[in-house]
């Protein structure tokens, strides 16, 4: 039991790859918060049933759990959320950001409601429950953060500027909040997972390509990124911090860093016609390609 005795908080953890974390992370020793809305896909809507069918699961093999319907959209949700694991179980010491919804629409369609919907969800969402639970693991000089990115941030996807925006942001978010905490032995780390899920199931079939890559995620199931989730939270990985990993059924990937990959310089410094000279002969060659989440799904990192 690689979690016995600690206190970790989901969010997003009535179905899907919260539901799969949460249960996982309660079969290893954890009392855990379920914090669900309840809400559907676009987020619209709540309900508690999901939740409590969560922690009913949980209790029902010997676990703790508390369920929590607050919208993470909000800094008072996200503080409710943290005292619900006060409350019941005095502590906190492990918070799994996923909550996610999705209003995809091409950027010459998409309205500021869908832009700020998606981007108070995630980015603010994990901001919030971590800005509430930061102070204590500062305090108890223990923590652990697990936040949920996405190749269609990554990487880029069709349709989802605000999704891919809200999802490469937690990334540097991430990176920042495992340097601030790094002092009080806390990490942060995010996962990009694979996994067919009822959000996902929202994807478009309208193309023979779509088609293939939904059969192709219908194969990956929400558990398979569970156990990442538990083992970056233990203390064996407490030297694991800023890193994004990614899971797609069996294997988990380690993405790289943004970095620098070539520069060119001048000693009279840059025109545009010096750059129109030099360009093409230099970092044209380096370019990266552009892709969308569909086609890295292709990935193979064996070839």
């Amino acid at each position: 039991m690689m979690l016995k005795d600690k206190v970790a908080v989901v969010t997003g953890a009535a179905r899907g790859i919260g539901r799969e974390i949460a249960l996982l992370m309660a079969k290893e020793g954890a009392k855990v918060v379920v914090n669900d809305y309840g809400g559907k896909e676009d987020g619209t809507g709540a309900a508690r049933p999901p939740a409590d069918e969560v922690v009913n699961e949980i209790k029902a093999q010997d676990g703790q759990a508390a369920a929590n319907y607050d919208s993470v959209a909000t800094m008072a949700g996200g503080k409710s959320i943290i005292q619900t694991a006060l409350d019941h179980f005095g502590r906190v010491d492990i918070v799994v950001n996923n909550a996610g919804i999705l209003r995809d629409r091409m950027i010459f369609n998409m309205t500021e409601d869908e832009w700020d919907a998606v981007l108070d969800t995630h980015l603010k969402g994990t901001f919030a429950v971590t800005r509430a639970a930061v102070p204590l693991m500062r305090e108890q000089k223990w923590g652990r953060f697990i936040n949920m990115t996405s190749t269609s941030g990554l990487v880029g996807n069709v349709g989802q500027a605000n999704y891919a925006a809200a999802k490469l942001g937690i990334v540097g978010f991430t990176k920042v909040v495992a340097l601030d905490m790094a002092r009080y032995n806390v990490t942060a780390n995010c996962i990009s997972p694979f996994a067919w899920t009822r959000m996902i199931g929202t994807i478009p079939t309208e193309t023979e390509a779509q088609k293939a890559r939904v059969e192709k995620l219908k194969q990956l199931s929400p558990a398979h990124i569970a156990p990442m989730a538990v083992y970056l939270a233990t203390e064996e990985a407490k030297d694991i911090s800023g890193q994004v990993f990614g899971v797609r059924g069996k294997e988990i990937m380690l993405f790289n860093h943004m970095r620098p990959i070539r520069s060119i310089h001048h000693a009279e410094g840059w025109t545009p016609d010096r750059l129109a000279k030099m360009f093409p002969g230099t970092l044209r060659q380096h370019l990266v390609p552009l892709e969308t989440s569909g086609q890295y799904f292709n990935y193979d990192p064996r070839v």
